[in-house]
């Protein structure tokens, strides 16, 4: 990992160019198949929050409400209020892609039940990352023109440090959010009053798996974008 930090600024600044189009392409691919799934009828008729409702039941989760929260793909499970909030579109739904979107998010309240490690880890750090997102805003620029200027690496260093921490944080996530599809899954596919058929199994995986596609570009970005700022702190004596 250290090694990475003394690239050239000119490769530094590839890896980034890079994975920007990546992640343009991954979150291109994410919407058209959510797009399409969400134009899929789902056999057994039951909409995003009847779904999220059955997942939460069969888990023996009673305390987590299903609620519906305005934006588009903005769903999510909140641990501090215990609320599986879903998008319009896919709370009233009654299609693939909204089912495979309401049962992701219950995994996550499963994963709460459970006290699944990763997702405490994660959330203990919440805190500590919200701090760091904020040192970033300030530190790394106002850090690069003082490292010019005056030769002074202390606050690039502080916002280096910083975004760090956020780095992690994106990588941190990654087995939360595969988890959870990866119950959500289970649970589908052992649920035929659910999905009915092997075709829409499979097309929910896929719509899953290319919504894990954007938590992995994330992951790179934030790691190109530390990559990137540390070449200047690395190699400043060059």
């Amino acid at each position: 990992m250290m090694s990475l930090l003394f690239i050239p600024y000119n490769a530094a600044w590839l890896l980034m160019i890079v994975i920007a189009l990546g992640s343009f392409v991954v979150q291109w691919r994410f919407r058209n198949k959510f797009k399409e799934y969400a134009e899929m009828p789902l056999l057994s008729g039951m909409s995003g929050r009847e779904v999220a409702e059955r997942m939460l039941q069969d888990h023996g989760i009673y305390d987590v409400q299903v609620i519906s929260v305005e934006g588009q793909l903005t769903d999510h499970y909140n641990p501090e209020n215990k609320t599986v909030n879903l998008s319009p579109d896919v709370y009233n739904s009654r299609s693939v892609a909204a089912a495979a979107v309401a049962a992701h998010e219950c995994g996550h309240a499963v994963q709460h039940a459970r006290a699944y490690s990763w997702l405490s880890f994660r959330s203990a750090m919440v805190p500590v990352v919200n701090v760091a997102s904020t040192l970033t805003q300030w530190t790394l620029m106002i850090g690069i023109m003082l490292l010019f200027f005056t030769h002074n690496p202390f606050v690039l260093a502080i916002g280096v440090g910083a975004l760090a921490l956020v780095t992690l944080f994106s990588f941190i996530t990654l087995p939360v959010e595969f988890d959870a599809s990866n119950r959500a899954l289970a649970w589908l596919n052992n649920n035929y009053s659910v999905m009915q058929t092997r075709q829409e199994h499979e097309q929910a995986k896929d719509a899953l798996w290319w919504a894990a596609m954007t938590y992995v570009v994330a992951a790179l970005s934030a790691l190109a974008t530390l990559v990137y700022y540390a070449s200047f702190l690395f190699n400043r004596r060059n």
